[in-house]
């Protein structure tokens, strides 16, 4: 009898771990941790708003954004497989009734999906998944309490943030430091 509840146990618990699914938390933290990935936890200063001429409203949406992950693996052809396999798990973790859609782009090839978790008016996240084969596939999640996404783009409108005239150079630099500590 002992036996046989033991039994019983053991693939009830497998079961529950085996269905249960993959959070977002769970999987940028995990990737961190893969050699192939490149990652940056970076603060909110990043976006560099001059406050000093800035409105009241401009700067509530400032300081409504408190960090900002990403996570990356780079296309590569022979590692195609694994591409796949990170590009449909997100997709599943999409899938979970927590994230909303906002919107869809897509452009020669590459396709970007910009979701949100918490309430229109006070989301708590905000987060880019974009894939494409010459590029790989990424998040990028921006951190916060209570993002007005509205706020936040007529902020980056008052300021003149273009993201087509964006310089990431910095950017570049620091992945290229983090891909030299990776190969080491």
């Amino acid at each position: 009898m002992k036996k046989l509840t033991l039994i019983v146990t053991i693939t009830a618990g497998l079961l529950l771990t085996s269905c249960k699914k993959q959070s977002l938390q769970t999987y940028l933290v995990e990737s961190q941790e893969k050699a192939e990935f490149v990652s940056l936890d970076l603060p909110s200063s990043v976006i560099q708003l001059s406050t000093a001429n800035a409105s009241e409203e401009d700067k509530k949406a400032y300081e409504s954004i408190k960090k900002i992950n990403l996570v990356a693996l780079p296309y590569n052809k022979a590692k195609e497989g694994q591409y796949e396999s990170e590009k449909n798990t997100l997709k599943e973790i999409f899938k979970s009734s927590d994230y909303k859609k906002l919107m869809n782009f897509k452009n020669d090839g590459k396709r970007a999906v910009i979701y949100y978790k918490g309430e229109t008016d006070a989301i708590d996240e905000i987060i880019v998944f974009g894939y494409g084969e010459d590029a790989g596939v990424g998040i990028a999640r921006l951190l916060g309490d209570n993002m007005n996404p509205n706020a936040i783009l007529k902020m980056m409108k008052n300021n003149k943030v273009d993201v087509s005239d964006v310089n990431f150079k910095g950017f570049t630099q620091l992945l290229d430091q983090a891909d030299v500590k990776s190969s080491k």
